[in-house]
């Protein structure tokens, strides 16, 4: 660990559970990088994702977005693909942009959005898009034929959230530029989000611990009670 993240984790009180206010005030105090920083959160669920009944997976749209301008692929065709262009849509096409991820590994974009007649093609590129989590889904919105809904709400700041293995769920929130407000704002609605999503297999404690840290930064936990108040 280099110096100044030791001197920011020494102002950090590791037995201390703040409130969730306090724990982004501190938080963007103790930011050293010289670049806008992301703030993240990790929730950690007693579930187990190996259980399709316990698996944790949702979208959430943060009021303030996360600060970071995503690039969307649109798979439309006809009238849906000029309201995907007016929509603000990076990339919009079928067979033509298909074809350039396939010959290209071409996977310049953050979002795949895609009209439910277009997935026999998107279906082809499985194997690329799956390992980096930008398939296309029913769940999270992304297969729809409300293609201007879709991509504003992605150009806004929606995003997708899942349980990893070991039954973490963690994500961006906002940047160290934001205000404290805004911070507060979003981490408060994703935490809200977690919250919805919690699956009908679930058993005992659901929500077990949360902590925020922004790049490079220690951990600070939250007393999860505190978002209730």
């Amino acid at each position: 660990m280099g110096k100044k993240f030791e001197n920011a984790a020494k102002k950090v009180d590791e037995k201390k559970l703040y409130g969730y206010l306090d724990a982004v005030k501190l938080a963007k105090e103790l930011s050293y990088t010289k670049f806008d920083s992301t703030c993240e959160v990790a929730f950690r669920l007693g579930v187990d994702p190996k259980h399709a009944d316990q698996q944790v997976r949702n979208t959430v749209v943060l009021p303030h977005g996360t600060g970071k301008k995503v690039k969307i692929l649109v798979f439309a065709a006809g009238e849906k693909a000029k309201e995907a262009e007016a929509a603000g849509a990076d990339f919009v096409g079928a067979d033509d942009y298909a074809e350039k991820i396939k010959k290209e590994n071409w996977t310049d974009f953050d979002f795949v959005v895609a009209t439910p007649d277009m997935m026999k093609i998107v279906g082809q590129l499985g194997k690329i898009l799956g390992p980096r989590g930008l398939m296309p889904n029913p769940k999270t919105g992304t297969v729809t034929f409300e293609i201007t809904k879709a991509v504003k709400e992605l150009k806004a700041g929606r995003i997708e959230f899942r349980t990893e293995k070991t039954g973490i769920v963690h994500g961006p929130f906002g940047k160290v530029s934001f205000n404290e407000k805004q911070l507060a704002e979003n981490l408060k609605s994703f935490f809200d989000a977690v919250m919805r999503a919690k699956p009908t297999g679930a058993k005992g404690q659901y929500l077990k611990t949360v902590s925020i840290s922004t790049t490079m930064g220690p951990g600070i936990h939250i007393n999860t009670s505190s978002f209730s108040v």
